[in-house]
């Protein structure tokens, strides 16, 4: 699941730093085929929709093992663990902008149109940068990859009092399927023609999620055989491979058209990651850089865009040479990585296992399955 993980991380950067070249007047992709370009720099979208459907599992197989069901989940301590991973890096993230904002420094400072500063600041902690800017327009890169967390956190707030009032019968596999109904409209029928809204919605990525609460339901309840595991876990493959590497052909097009191809790659993602969890098979050595990437895909995630408006101040400082435009995508690849493994390893996973400790006495008080030192690591 890091894997793939690490190719969801990989689609994102792969799309910003193309949106950067493109901003920046390179014609790069002039002269490649339509759908080689597609498939690496255009399907950032499908990357987060991953993102989506693997934290949905994640965070539903864990609560499964830690508190015995769904219907169990202690309230208290699922937003306690919520907010040791996730608040640390977010809130430093906020405060680093916020000083870049009132320097007004290039590329981080938010325009009057969307509200300013305090603005910005409301929407994030309160999780509706997404509407924000479906109203008053993109705020800068740094502020708009907050997106993503304000539909997962959403999700996060409700999930554990959904699962106590609804998780002893049928009714949370109602509701989650609920929301995998109507991710699709979502995507395309209640956007009003808003094409932020479009890609941002609540609704089109709570599917994902609840296809990954979903599956874990079905993992943590039922065994697989070797080769049934086997044959789930190609098929999800044969998914992914078809929305991502087929996406210009006319049937994908009009998959996309209704919102479907988003719906298509996270049943894709589910089954992965269902056929990883029973098969516990371990990716290649050989594949080691992309399953890293997906390990600490949340820190690289909250930080890539520093490196890419740094080196994109080289890139033009150079004269945006044509020919530095492939170590222009590597560069902002590895370094990202790096980036991103430092800040986890030296900020949010010893933040993580500090607040744990103080805010439920280690992991034996917060039902933990595995250490702590494991569970930093873990999926936001």
């Amino acid at each position: 699941m890091d894997g793939v993980r690490g190719l969801a991380i990989f689609f994102v950067l792969m799309n910003h730093v193309n949106m950067r070249l493109r901003i920046g007047g390179v014609p790069w992709t002039k002269g490649l085929p339509e759908q080689l370009v597609s498939s690496l720099v255009w399907n950032g979208q499908r990357g987060v929709q991953i993102f989506f459907a693997l934290s949905g599992f994640l965070i539903a197989s864990t609560a499964i093992r830690r508190w015995g069901s769904l219907s169990r989940v202690n309230i208290r301590d699922f937003y306690l663990l919520r907010f040791a991973r996730i608040a640390p890096l977010m809130l430093l993230l906020l405060a680093v902008l916020t000083i870049l904002d009132l320097v007004h420094l290039k590329y981080f400072t938010i325009s009057p149109k969307t509200g300013g500063l305090g603005r910005a600041l409301l929407a994030a902690l309160t999780f509706h940068v997404n509407v924000l800017e479906a109203r008053r327009g993109y705020l800068p890169a740094n502020w708009d990859i907050l997106w993503s967390l304000s539909v997962e956190e959403v999700f996060y707030l409700f999930f554990p009092l959904v699962c106590r009032l609804l998780g002893r019968g049928k009714g949370l596999i109602g509701l989650l399927l609920m929301f995998v109904v109507l991710g699709p409209l979502g995507r395309t029928v209640f956007t009003g023609g808003n094409e932020v809204w479009k890609e941002y919605s609540y609704l089109g990525g709570m599917d994902a999620i609840a296809l990954g609460c979903l599956t874990a339901v079905l993992v943590c309840g039922t065994r697989f055989s070797r080769s049934a595991a086997r044959g789930l876990g190609a098929a999800g493959s044969v998914l992914l491979i078809f929305i991502l590497c087929f996406s210009t052909q006319p049937f994908n097009r009009m998959l996309e058209r209704n919102g479907l191809d988003m719906s298509i790659i996270a049943i894709g993602a589910c089954m992965i990651a269902a056929a990883a969890a029973q098969t516990r098979w371990q990716a290649p050595r050989l594949a080691s850089p992309i399953w890293r990437l997906g390990e600490r895909s949340y820190e690289v995630y909250l930080t890539h865009m520093f490196v890419l408006f740094a080196l994109l101040e080289v890139f033009v400082e150079a004269g945006k040479p044509m020919s530095a435009v492939p170590l222009f995508f590597a560069a902002a690849i590895l370094i990202s990585g790096v980036l991103g493994a430092a800040v986890a390893r030296f900020y949010s996973e010893p933040m993580n296992r500090s607040l744990r400790k103080r805010f439920g006495h280690g992991a034996e008080r917060l039902g933990s399955v595995v250490d702590d030192r494991q569970l930093a690591g873990s999926s936001r």
